[in-house]
């Protein structure tokens, strides 16, 4: 089977299995956002979800969140992991939206990359889930899924979305990133299938035998 037509294969399946595809992250603006997808960082959407809601409380906005100690900031956000480096950006990135974007979230790609704590996974999903810009923001996650279902020989993240982003039409970018995530928590995890088990590997490569080895 050739690249385009396991594409193909996929898009028709994730599309079947997930006509809707609703952002997991809890939020009400571009703002609560970009600041719950920074805490996702090396932590489950749930744990995430799990915070925010006292995080929020206490400051929803950059105006807000600016003038808020760190450390009151850390203690709620422990949970997630790396909370000491993940509060000072929330801090210094509040800072950064009040004093140079008129206390907006910058709809620009580079301008989001250069806020504190926001690199480009981060910076792709804003721009995509808040702004409707298509995007294929690539975690480690979706890299090893696309590796598996022969999408990619790319051994980093960046060459994964680039190859992504020329296998699928824009148009699907945003939504295609959501379903793939759904997919592999629901089908394809790391414990739950190592290339041979689920539909979709089993579907792009019927006779595989031995697990894939994913590419860092």
């Amino acid at each position: 089977m050739l690249k385009k037509q396991r594409a193909e294969l996929i898009f028709k399946h994730l599309n079947k299995l997930y006509k809707t595809t609703p952002i997991p992250l809890d939020h009400k603006d571009p703002f609560t956002l970009l600041v719950a997808v920074l805490l996702s960082a090396q932590c489950t959407d749930i744990r995430v979800n799990q915070v925010t809601p006292a995080l929020f409380q206490l400051a929803d906005n950059c105006n807000d969140m600016a003038r808020q100690n760190v450390d009151e900031i850390y203690t709620i956000i422990r949970p997630c992991g790396l909370a000491p480096r993940k509060s000072k950006a929330i801090v210094s990135l509040s800072q950064i939206l009040v004093e140079q974007h008129s206390s907006k979230v910058p709809e620009d790609m580079a301008l989001l990359e250069q806020l504190p704590g926001v690199g480009h996974k981060t910076a792709s999903v804003v721009m995509s889930q808040s702004f409707g810009h298509p995007a294929s923001p690539v975690d480690t996650h979706i890299h090893r899924l696309a590796q598996r279902w022969g999408l990619t020989n790319g051994k980093n993240v960046v060459q994964t979305e680039k190859d992504l982003k020329l296998l699928y039409a824009p148009e699907h970018w945003n939504k295609l990133h959501l379903q793939i995530i759904f997919y592999g928590r629901e089908y394809c995890s790391a414990r739950g299938c190592d290339g041979t088990v689920c539909e979709i590997c089993r579907g792009c490569y019927p006779k595989r035998k031995k697990p894939v080895i994913t590419k860092k």
